[in-house]
């Protein structure tokens, strides 16, 4: 469907009611709901409008939505590149010849020792990153293209497996989820039972309370998939659709990575721009045990560019990170709503200009979010390195890292609502609030059990893949063997 005229009266209900949890959240329409009729006098009253969140894929034409954050994502990218320019023009290049200068008393300063032999340092960091590694790293880069050209069968029979037996790789994974902790926990004993350091450190009764301990919790994990199954019926169905529709999106496959291409040129320059930033100052003299020695000093506002570039790199990162998401929810959405035989037009085209036109600023407002979000977790996760003792600090961790993980869940699913309805942030974080409120576990397990399903399914393929390169491997060595083996042969044998 490529435009809003095509079927103008198709909404679909995201409220799930409570007699039926096991419905989806969204369910693909068939047929446009038809208009309402004219109410007659004995007809019930009509219900709350704000009762039913009703919604639809937004295909005119979008206002620009949190214009501040884009003009405040656009100085921060000005102002890096403003300031890496001028690192560039500003750049000393003795910075690595601070031993070539000498102090001289009656000025004050440090000049150039007129009988060191200058060269050129560029052309000396232009040599250093020759290395007699060549060979290894020639070897490493054909491993990559290679297992990056066997990647895309796997991962098209991967979407080919899930599309057509969803439910029979769902149920083979399951299992999994019981027999991999049990076998983790058996063996373990066992091991420690084994070794004899281990059993003296931690006595017999101590493991059997480990073990009945870890047992206890598989049976909690059992019967949370039995009282949920409805739900795991669930997570087969979304599942499926999500395989059918990126199938039905492959071009998903170049854009995505073409975005991630696009993310490293720009990058290029910044990493550029950071490493003349260290050219960036003079050489001064430093009194040590009353002698002066002429030393390197960086520029004052170097430091404070490494900082702002450094932001500007995670908040760029964060935001395509959301750019990639918007465009892969606005192109499955416009498949999603589309009537049953027919294919949209350039929805992957209209996604990348939403996300890059009028949605941009709330893409830089939820990325700034996301890298808040990491920055805080990354503090929060080396204070847990220090082990700083207290129980407070044990409180304030665990509070802290839920609340991170609820906004990182909320703005997974406020990012779909502005890519399908192209509402500002906060307008599509009241929806996403409104959704979550009645059917918040629905979600939640939903998200989770199939992410760790996608994840073993996959860690499943790549063993398979793996074990399969290790036996293709052998094998042709052993056959290479055998050859060298045959042709010395050969060669004693007939001179």
């Amino acid at each position: 469907m490529g435009s809003s005229e095509e079927d103008p009266n198709k909404l679909v209900c995201f409220y799930e009611s409570s007699s039926s949890p096991s419905q989806p959240l969204l369910i693909k329409p068939t047929s446009p709901i038809p208009e309402p009729t004219t109410p007659s006098a004995a007809s019930p009253p009509e219900p709350d409008p704000t009762q039913f969140l009703q919604i639809t894929y937004n295909y005119g034409p979008r206002p620009f939505k949190d214009i501040p954050f884009i003009i405040l994502f656009i100085l921060f990218v000005i102002s890096t590149f403003g300031l890496g320019i001028f690192s560039i023009c500003n750049k000393n290049q003795n910075y690595n010849n601070a031993s070539s200068f000498i102090y001289n008393p009656s000025s004050g300063s440090c000049v150039k020792d007129s009988l060191f032999d200058n060269f050129d340092y560029w052309v000396f960091v232009g040599f250093s990153f020759s290395s007699s590694k060549s060979n290894f790293l020639k070897d490493l880069i054909w491993v990559l293209v290679i297992t990056l050209i066997l990647s895309v069968p796997i991962c098209f029979l991967l979407l080919l497996l899930l599309k057509h037996y969803t439910k029979q790789l769902v149920y083979v994974a399951l299992p999994f989820f019981v027999i991999v902790p049990t076998f983790i926990n058996v063996y373990w004993f066992v091991a420690c039972t084994v070794s004899s350091s281990c059993s003296d450190s931690l006595p017999l009764v101590y493991r059997i309370l480990v073990l009945v301990f870890v047992f206890l919790i598989i049976g909690v994990l059992v019967w949370i998939f039995v009282a949920n199954w409805h739900r795991i019926e669930l997570t087969v169905q979304i599942i499926g659709i999500a395989s059918d529709a990126l199938s039905k999106n492959l071009g998903l496959f170049v854009a995505l990575p073409l975005l991630t291409l696009g993310l490293v040129v720009y990058y290029a320059p910044i990493v550029v721009f950071l490493v003349f930033a260290r050219l960036n100052g003079k050489i001064v003299p430093k009194e040590s045990n009353g002698e002066y020695k002429c030393v390197w000093k960086q520029d004052s506002w170097v430091p404070a560019y490494f900082a702002l570039a450094i932001l500007t790199m995670l908040w760029s990162l964060t935001s395509m990170v959301e750019a990639k998401a918007y465009v892969i929810s606005g192109t499955i959405a416009q498949w999603y709503f589309s009537k049953e035989d027919t294919k949209p037009k350039r929805s992957i085209r209209s996604s990348l200009r939403n996300a890059f036109g009028p949605s941009s600023g709330s893409i830089c407002l939820s990325g700034l979010l996301i890298c808040m979000v990491r920055i805080v977790r990354a503090a929060v996760d080396s204070a847990r390195q220090e082990d700083v003792p207290g129980f407070v600090n044990l409180i304030l961790r665990c509070c802290v890292n839920a609340l991170l993980s609820a906004v990182d869940f909320l703005n997974k699913f406020t990012i779909n609502f502005a890519a399908i309805t192209g509402e500002a942030y906060c307008s599509s974080a009241r929806m996403t609030y409104e959704l979550l409120k009645r059917n918040l576990l629905s979600a939640v397990f939903v998200e989770t059990v199939s992410t760790r399903l996608l994840a073993g399914i996959i860690f499943v393929i790549s063993a398979v893949y793996t074990i399969a390169v290790i036996g293709i491997l052998a094998g042709g060595l052993k056959y290479v063997a055998l050859l060298f083996q045959l042709y010395d042969n050969a060669h004693l044998n007939f001179g």
